[in-house]
């Protein structure tokens, strides 16, 4: 594996002039670099399960060669060769998969490590959506360096344009005082600035937590006891259930008293994908039956 990963680098240190100077499709990333390429795209490495997923809705899934661990949807991507996680990326398997592009998550990938495949003439394409437009912008983007920026542009308007109707339609919708507790042991939440709280916003609640200083901060019970949520909302299967239930010992809790303890599906709001709009809708849902026990 040793000579691979030499003879890799011998002969990608000699076209990165050429990749350089390549005129092609261009798209500038979360870093605010352009990233160009000489051609579309057709051996890409995905090095997060976002990425992964994005890049299927792009129209680019069958030119994935290799993801990192946990990329799981769609299905096919399951099937895909591993090249590491978010704690260690496999460098060799990645140069050894000869990619024309990888695509890299900001809050999860080793940038030094990246650099080492910039510095190949590997193009590397930093993701890190924030917004909603992030989400629509990276699957275009995506379908542009890939070959297929008119189903990338079909599929991004078709997600503003979900987007937009929620908000539309829950513009004037009584507000709903929202705990979202993503894990139990620290127990933790989300601020304003993640994407979770950004759809219940969209949907009429607000975010009890929304102003802490932390993207996902680390609270205590007697901070969500204070807050007193009108609903308590997590993430996940039937068997975290046991997370909302614990709260029943505190009756005297707005969200208790009027049986606003509910359950996600666990995937939908999880990853800044186009399935984020299918997640918004079901916790729209989820607010409406909120109010009504309100």
């Amino acid at each position: 594996m040793r000579h691979l990963w030499l003879a890799a680098l011998c002969v990608l240190s000699l076209l990165a002039p050429s990749l350089a100077l390549a005129e092609g499709p261009c798209a500038r990333d979360a870093l605010n670099q352009k990233v160009c390429l000489a051609e579309p795209a057709q051996r890409i490495v995905s090095l997060s399960p976002g990425a992964t997923e994005l890049l299927f809705s792009a129209g680019a899934g069958e030119k994935v060669v290799a993801a990192s661990a946990w990329s799981d949807y769609p299905p096919e991507a399951e099937n895909l060769p591993q090249v590491g996680d978010s704690n260690r990326l496999d460098l060799e398997a990645i140069v050894s998969m000869a990619p024309d592009l990888v695509v890299a998550w900001v809050d999860g990938n080793s940038r030094s490590q990246l650099a080492r495949l910039s510095g190949l003439g590997i193009p590397v394409l930093w993701l890190a959506p924030r917004t909603f437009d992030d989400i629509a912008m990276a699957v275009s983007d995506l379908a542009l360096l890939t070959g297929s920026p008119e189903l990338g542009n079909e599929r991004a308007e078709a997600f503003r344009a979900e987007m937009a109707e929620l908000k539309a339609r829950y513009a004037d919708a009584r507000p709903v005082r929202v705990f979202y507790q993503i894990w139990d042991q620290p127990l933790m939440t989300v601020n304003r600035e993640e994407l979770i709280s950004k759809a219940i916003t969209l949907c009429g609640g607000v975010n009890v937590f929304g102003e802490l200083p932390r993207l996902v901060p680390r609270i205590s019970r007697e901070a969500v006891l204070e807050a007193n949520p009108e609903a308590i909302i997590t993430a996940g299967s039937s068997d975290d259930r046991q997370w909302l239930e614990a709260w029943r010992e505190f009756p005297g809790l707005a969200a208790v008293a009027s049986g606003n303890l509910f359950l996600e599906p666990p995937d939908l709001l999880a990853r800044p994908t186009l399935r984020m709009a299918d997640g918004a809708r079901h916790l729209c849902q989820t607010l409406e039956q909120a109010r009504a026990n309100l």
